[in-house]
């Protein structure tokens, strides 16, 4: 019987977590006839109850681990850790606020029992969707197919399922530092399949991604495929270069053609502070490839657990590194795992 891990990151759920875990069940429980299926809660924390309230729910339902970061990493780490801590041989990752239907599931297994190595949903946005949503998400997709190095598909969701031979690619050679999943999964390859979806309504609250994360996850995706803006830095400044000496060369002629020449102090000072304005925004472009670089040299952990809830109870509260792996995984002589490790 082939085993499926369902991760599904949490942050601040604490008003829906329960209804999607029903809706969750109910879809696991019509496929356990020929599938093991284990759920895996990826938590950061957050002042609400939404890890009490997923302990409860490993209490009651065997098939539910909960990991728990030490502080907030964010949504993509959170997806890489359940990753890294999954053995089965196919997983599906989906967030937890009921825009992600749970029962488009088995037409995902079902694609991947085709040999689909990776299963992606495309977000259909309709009239659900707020406009100006809809309108940004539009764009990013746009801009990223003209400038990036991937085909990313448009309304490409985190919602998936991808094969044990892409995790292990993932848990093996993937460890960047600032990770754009949806550009790494097209990136590496293998049999892809679509499956569309149209997104429910939000259970309740508001999205955890705000104004800033948007631009945040954007720049990212952006710079981690691309680098034509640095190349756009460097033809912009040619062309400046290229009109500031037609602009002398015109000055001179006029003067030793006995023209009179216009003083022009508002021009200069114009010229002079589109010129600053200009560099100030190549410093930043620059800036952003610089930080990821800097990210990557300091080779920091991509996040630390604290806590592991497996059928209810804590079995492990001490910090843990990326590379350490739950369900008990065989370690090595030395006490590493030997299925995930950190390149």
């Amino acid at each position: 019987m082939k085993t499926i891990d369902i991760i599904c990151p949490a942050y601040r759920e604490e008003e829906v977590i329960g209804v999607f875990h029903e809706r969750l069940a109910a879809v696991v429980e019509q496929l356990t006839d020929r599938y093991r299926l284990r759920v895996v809660y990826v938590v950061d924390p957050s002042p609400d109850r939404t890890e009490a309230t997923l302990r409860e729910v490993s209490a009651r339902d065997a098939r539910v681990n909960v990991i728990v970061m030490s502080r907030r990493f964010g949504h993509q780490a959170a997806l890489i850790a359940g990753m890294d801590h999954s053995d089965g041989d196919a997983v599906i990752m989906l967030d937890t606020d009921l825009q992600h239907p749970p029962e488009l599931i088995p037409a995902l297994i079902e694609r991947w029992e085709d040999g689909a190595e990776i299963v992606q949903t495309i977000r259909q946005d309709g009239a659900q969707t707020a406009f100006a949503k809809r309108l940004t998400s539009l764009l990013f997709y746009q801009t990223l197919l003209k400038v990036a190095s991937i085909e990313l598909t448009p309304g490409a969701a985190d919602y998936r399922l991808i094969s044990n031979r892409v995790v292990s690619v993932f848990r093996t050679r993937m460890r960047e530092h600032n990770p754009f999943l949806r550009g790494l999964v097209s990136w590496v390859g293998f049999n892809v399949c679509f499956v569309p979806f149209v997104p429910a309504g939000r259970g309740h609250g508001r999205s955890k991604y705000g104004v800033s994360a948007l631009i945040n996850f954007a720049l990212n995706g952006i710079c981690s495929f691309s680098n034509l803006p640095l190349r756009l830095c460097i033809g912009a400044g040619f062309i400046i270069a290229v009109l500031s000496l037609l602009g002398a060369s015109l000055q001179l002629l006029f003067y030793f053609l006995g023209s009179r020449v216009v003083p022009g102090w508002a021009s200069l000072f114009m010229f002079g502070s589109f010129i600053g304005g200009i560099q100030l925004v190549f410093l930043g472009i620059l800036g952003e490839y610089v930080s990821l670089i800097f990210d990557e040299v300091k080779d920091r952990p991509r996040y630390i657990i604290n806590r592991l809830y497996e059928s209810g109870r804590i079995i492990s509260e001490q910090s843990l590194p990326d590379s350490a792996p739950c369900h008990g995984a065989p370690r090595d002589a030395r006490g590493g795992a030997t299925r995930s490790s950190v390149s």
